[in-house]
């Protein structure tokens, strides 16, 4: 049975990192937005080129899983509703799928993102950014959790 990952969490949780863990240990397809668009020269915020991209990142998903080739998504998952739409839709081409929720303090994630945006190509986030992404995020509780496969 392939499994689909899901790698939630806001910017600096330590998504990506997670995922090319899992990518190597697996091995697994590795699908990160933010290094697709960076490697096409396209600006990091340009909110409708994401979601056409995870759309694309979705579709191509379900259909690796369908052959049963492991996949993991860093799309950060904000919304319950796309969680729920992508535990649907994995189960449906008969995959296990798995939610890695990164549960980290915003002091933390503050941390890390100054670090982070000290990097050179690195998109920076600020913490006013930080917090309205909070404001946004619909983080998973336990009964959420509960539904998804555990590794």
């Amino acid at each position: 049975m392939s499994r689909l990952f899901l790698m939630c969490g806001l910017p600096g949780a330590g998504k990506t990192t997670l995922a090319r863990r899992l990518a190597a240990e697996l091995p697994a397809v590795r699908l990160c937005p933010d290094e697709w668009m960076a490697g096409l020269g396209v600006d990091l915020f340009d909110i409708a080129f994401r979601a056409e991209l995870e759309a694309v990142f979705r579709r191509h998903a379900l259909e690796l899983l369908a052959s049963g080739v492991d996949v993991v998504l860093e799309n950060g998952f904000w919304s319950r509703a796309e969680r729920a739409e992508l535990l649907r839709d994995g189960r449906a081409v008969g995959a296990a799928v798995e939610l890695r929720y990164l549960d980290v303090p915003i002091e933390e994630l503050v941390r890390r993102l100054e670090v982070r945006n000290r990097e050179p190509g690195e998109a920076v986030i600020t913490r006013a950014m930080l917090e309205d992404y909070a404001g946004l995020f619909e983080a998973p509780d336990a009964a959420e959790l509960a539904l998804f496969d555990q590794g």
